[in-house]
């Protein structure tokens, strides 16, 4: 009887600790998929409080460009409105592309260039723009790798049934990252 319970026993050990060490992983790919988009959102807020002061900034040297500035506003506040991550990284990319124009704008107005205001905002955006490309990168890297291990064996018998789920990519359409910036500057 006591080797029946010690056989039993052993056999137990050995299935509970693959399970437990499977679980484990699952939890740390879901948390890092987490932090990493905690950081992409960070980076994104950042952005999204630069944007007013850069747009200040372009409006004393181009009033009649109202248009491009009107555009990243309603960009960025429905950014910040957005809820499901394909809505909100949709709108990023073209926040993207306007404060691409805004650049482009600053170069037919060599006094914007040479405002030190507007040279210092436009070093930390394409900081920040940095920073997001690499949280973007790494945030999809997570996602793969927990998506991957749920549906993969064994660990999808794990993930099933203790609801793990897959999680969305942060992508931009890509159609939309192909096309030129469409820049008109009328004057």
């Amino acid at each position: 009887m006591t080797d029946l319970l010690l056989t039993l026993a052993v056999l137990l050990m050995m299935l509970a600790a693959p399970t437990i060490w499977i679980y484990n992983r699952l939890v740390a790919d879901r948390n890092q998929v987490q932090a990493a988009w905690s950081d992409i959102d960070v980076q994104l807020m950042r952005r999204h409080e630069l944007v007013p002061m850069l747009v200040d900034t372009v409006k004393a040297y181009a009033a009649y460009e109202k248009a491009t500035l009107a555009a990243v506003t309603e960009l960025r506040s429905r950014s910040e409105a957005a809820e499901h991550l394909p809505d909100k990284a949709a709108l990023e990319a073209q926040l993207e592309d306007a404060l691409h124009r805004i650049n482009v704008v600053a170069e037919a107005y060599p006094d914007l260039k040479a405002d030190q205001n507007f040279r210092q905002l436009q070093s930390e955006l394409t900081t920040i723009e940095d920073h997001i490309q690499y949280a973007r990168r790494f945030y999809n890297g997570a996602v793969r790798i927990l998506n991957t291990r749920i549906q993969s064996f064994p660990h999808l018998l794990i993930a099933g049934p203790l609801q793990f789920r897959a999680a969305e990519f942060f992508a931009v359409n890509e159609a939309q990252e192909r096309e030129a910036v469409p820049v008109e500057l009328s004057k």
